[in-house]
């Protein structure tokens, strides 16, 4: 888990710098990550630079739900809520309400294929790093 938040992290970090990588240009880039209908740029880089302190931060945050002997309750009922983003972007990404808001077909095909398993995924992870520090 700590992996693939960094590595979205470090994505969304290098993009608030105004990189494109690993696109070509800005606007295959939005069109591909974002793809909100008709997007022509990247959205605000402070927007991107907060998405990777928030990534970091879940990151950091699974590693801290991965050591049993810490935290306690308040804990928990965070990796709690992390679970419940995760799983309501994952579920969102399979609705057609998100499928009109995001029509750009690169991004479509990314997001029923990377995009929306990917944060499932993490959903179950953290979910189960909760579960697995009562057992």
């Amino acid at each position: 888990m700590f992996i693939a938040l960094f590595a979205v992290s470090l994505a969304h970090f290098l993009w608030s710098f105004g990189r494109t990588w690993p696109i070509r240009n800005e606007k295959l880039l939005a069109q591909t990550v974002v793809g909100f209908k008709d997007i022509e740029r990247m959205p605000p880089r402070l927007a991107s630079f907060a998405i990777a302190l928030v990534t970091i931060f879940a990151a950091v945050y699974a590693l801290a739900l991965a050591d049993h002997d810490s935290g306690g309750l308040l804990l928990d009922l965070g990796g709690v809520a992390f679970a419940l983003v995760f799983f309501a972007r994952g579920i969102a990404g399979y609705t057609s309400w998100w499928q009109g808001l995001t029509p750009e077909p690169n991004f479509r095909l990314n997001d029923s294929r990377v995009y929306s398993p990917l944060c499932l995924a993490l959903g179950l992870g953290f979910l189960a790093l909760v579960v697995f520090r009562y057992l």
